[in-house]
């Protein structure tokens, strides 16, 4: 059985502080165990029309949005659920999409060095799916996040559509804890004084993944 790699890598620069972001509470990673009973469907990522967004923000004043590649991924579902998979981040494509000129490329290169995601020394985040129910008509996804070689469960909610050869997996946003993932930078819980230099802890991630048997 494949696993798949969704490797939100994190952005942190910029972690949304609205009253509406859903934060994933980040756990001990978990075992990948699942039992397969009825056919299994296989699906390649298309890494090109697949798309994973993220957003962070200063507690006061607005944030900044961008993406990040998924390099590959892989997943398997059964009746409709997802069983397995691996998503891997390619966390050198870390890009700002609000900026322009000197901004933009100032505030990817800091996301890349030591200060954040350090993409030299941790060139790719992953998610290993380790198991997924639908409840309320919802899919939600649990696995293990790794950025940084720091693992920890998440749950995600999402939707899978499958057509034909393709199928769709879609995110809800949701929020992640940098600091729990050791990217401290600008964090009130470990600096004090920070004022309005402050970046919010939490990033808010989405993925629209498209994938083809």
């Amino acid at each position: 059985m494949k696993k798949l790699i969704l490797s939100l890598a994190v952005i942190a620069i910029a972690l949304t502080s609205c009253k509406s972001e859903k934060k994933v509470e980040a756990k001990e990673e978990v075992k990948v165990e699942q039992k397969v009973t009825n056919p299994i469907d296989s699906y390649n990522v298309n890494v090109a029309e697949s798309t994973v967004t993220w957003k962070g923000a200063h507690p006061v004043g607005e944030g900044h949005n961008g993406t990040i590649t998924i390099e590959k991924g892989l997943f398997d579902v059964e009746g409709g659920v997802l069983k397995a998979g691996e998503f891997t981040l390619d966390m050198k494509t870390i890009s700002c999409s609000d900026l322009e000129g000197k901004k933009k490329a100032g505030l990817e290169g800091h996301l890349k060095n030591e200060d954040f995601f350090n993409v030299e020394k941790f060139p790719s985040s992953k998610f290993v799916v380790a198991s997924s129910e639908v409840k309320d008509g919802k899919l939600h996804i649990t696995g293990n996040l790794t950025i940084k070689d720091v693992t920890k469960s998440i749950t995600i909610p999402a939707t899978l559509t499958e057509n034909g050869n393709d199928v769709t997996l879609k995110s809800e946003v949701f929020g992640v804890d940098r600091t729990d993932f050791g990217v401290k930078y600008g964090s009130g819980k470990f600096f004090d004084n920070l004022k309005n230099k402050a970046i919010n802890d939490v990033i808010e991630f989405s993925f629209d993944i498209k994938a083809r048997k």
